[in-house]
């Protein structure tokens, strides 16, 4: 009976997602796909990477993959919190080695995925396009769209490990005995052989025979990576290191710019997968033109994708894209002009471990600027921890987490704040490293991932929360409601014991209304309805 159970209430809230418009109502899981579940340990090791012989892995591949997000899907995970979309990783093939992380403390690979060396290729680590295949179309099964990060700014590092497997003749013998002390004393930075490794009409690298990065925020050298040069109108040819990569997908494409390549590849996972839609990685380095055209290339080929699939489809919702400008808030800028449906707004994170009457104010603006009418409409991507910034405290997840779930635009959940993971270690010159501690499946802390559950869920029905009208009810304990087009829902973030809620104006008297947060059930009388509070009061009509 309980499977059976199990299995009806899976189906509601994949239907449920399937009813509701995305666009109006972000929910995303964000996993580093690498630190959250390993389900083929076979994978581990690919490229010969390994841990750090001096004894930290804080850089290493930890062995999450693609597989481990299937096992996590069909064992509901992500419908018990209420997930529509999953933002993983770049699962394309990234740089085979490491390089020195933080003030030469640790080996840091590209386990993140920032850090490409052939967008048309999985990684190993991540598994195989078999394994991508299968996540993707389990996720659709369920109502969930799957999202991956992009960038268009830059590939990466040219690595002792990589530049030497692909023989771009720039190393010193001895190589492979490089530490983290002497590493850079291996390469010779002034070889003019570099041009066969991306080559100068690729990239802005800096080095012998490539120009130097610009000083402005498109052509700039972030990181000292390789800048890609988007911007140029000049057709290139396949860049050097993959006219010698055997198993490489990537063919020259005539009269085609390094824009064009880029989305090109980009697109093609698209179209043989079906992705959803993509989290565009340092939006504000790229020039607005080359989103418009990844966007323009992923659309039609989403568009492709379930014209050929009509049966792993979810909808024929349009390819989504949201898009991290760093700082961005919750107002409208010029970038949804540039192909973005959203932005990641790094506006509340430290905002949302506020007192209630602050984070009112908070709700009230974003829903003022948020507010359905004419368009161009535009939504935000809030989250309260990132792998870019901090965890929210652990010991206020609860707050946090109730913040983040009721509060106006879409909604970005970092993998473990459900569960109250632990930061892992933060090395010196990298600190945002501790955010990326591996998925605590061994210890999660049960009222909190219960807690979540019950706000995703309740979020999912509605699509209020995240585009209606905002109006604060009272203070002590605060209330508010939220009602769109129908659609409408009273919370009470954090309350206990006997409380009388005014709903005149939300909830006509004589309605039947459940709290989704204990399951009960209470009668509008006299514009009122008298609840009992077991922490949280989540109220929405309880007629069919």
């Amino acid at each position: 009976m309980k499977t059976v159970l199990t299995a009806l209430a899976a189906l509601l809230v994949s239907l449920q997602a399937q009813a509701a418009s995305f666009a109006d109502n972000p929910i995303v899981y964000f996993a580093v796909t690498d630190r959250y579940a390993n389900g083929n340990p076979g994978n581990d090791h690919s490229y010969g990477r390994a841990a750090d012989p001096a004894g930290g892995d804080v850089g290493s591949f930890h062995g999450g993959d693609i597989a481990g997000i299937t096992q996590q899907l069909k064992a509901g995970y992500f419908q018990e919190l209420g997930i529509n979309a999953l933002w993983i990783t770049a699962p394309y093939e990234q740089i085979h080695g490491w390089v020195v992380g933080g003030k030469q403390q640790f080996q840091h690979y590209a386990y993140h995925g920032y850090w490409a060396l052939d967008y048309t290729t999985m990684d190993a680590n991540m598994g195989t396009r078999e394994e991508l295949r299968e996540m993707i179309n389990t996720a659709h099964a369920q109502g969930i769209r799957v999202l991956f990060d992009v960038v268009l700014n830059h590939p990466g590092y040219a690595d002792l490990r990589t530049l030497a497997e692909y023989k771009v003749p720039v190393l010193w013998p001895g190589h492979e005995k490089a530490g983290l002390r002497d590493y850079h004393s291996f390469i010779d930075y002034n070889n003019f052989e570099f041009k066969q490794w991306w080559g100068p009409h690729w990239v802005r690298a800096g080095l012998p025979g490539y120009p130097d990065g610009g000083k402005d925020d498109f052509t700039m050298q972030l990181a000292y990576l390789p800048d890609f040069r988007t911007e140029s109108g000049k057709a290139v040819g396949l860049p050097p290191i993959l006219q010698r990569k055997s198993d490489t997908l990537a063919v020259a494409l005539p009269d085609t710019t390094v824009r064009g390549y880029l989305v090109h590849w980009l697109a093609d996972w698209v179209r043989e997968f079906g992705v959803d839609g993509f989290r565009a990685d340092t939006v504000k380095h790229v020039e607005p033109a080359s989103w418009l055209a990844l966007r323009a290339a992923a659309t039609d080929a989403l568009k492709d994708w379930k014209t050929r699939h009509p049966q792993q489809k979810i909808d024929d919702a349009p390819f989504w894209m949201t898009g991290e400008a760093w700082g961005h808030g919750p107002e409208r800028s010029s970038w949804f002009d540039a192909g973005f449906d959203s932005m990641i707004n790094f506006d509340f994170q430290g905002r949302a471990g506020g007192d209630w009457k602050s984070i009112d104010g908070v709700y009230r603006q974003y829903a003022g600027l948020l507010a359905k009418g004419p368009a161009p409409r535009y939504d935000i991507l809030s989250y309260i921890s990132s792998h870019d910034t901090s965890l929210f405290p652990r010991d206020r997840l609860k707050h946090g987490l109730s913040a983040l779930l009721l509060a106006p635009g879409g909604v970005q959940l970092f993998y473990g704040d459900e569960s109250a993971r632990q930061p892992g270690t933060a090395p010196v010159g990298d600190e945002q490293q501790a955010t990326r501690s591996d998925m605590n499946w061994t210890s999660m802390d049960s009222a909190t991932l219960a807690h979540a559950r019950k706000l995703g869920q309740f979020r999912l029905r509605h699509p209020a929360l995240a585009r209606g009208e905002h109006n604060f009810i009272h203070e002590q304990p605060y209330a508010f409601a939220r009602v769109i087009d129908g659609d409408a829902v009273i919370a009470v973030p954090e309350a206990q014991g006997a409380i009388a809620l005014k709903v005149r104006g939300v909830f006509a008297d004589g309605t039947k209304l459940r709290d989704a947060y204990t399951n009960q059930n209470y009668i509008v009388k006299d514009g009122a309805v008298a609840v009992n509070a077991a922490g949280t009061v989540l109220l929405e009509n309880a007629a069919p």
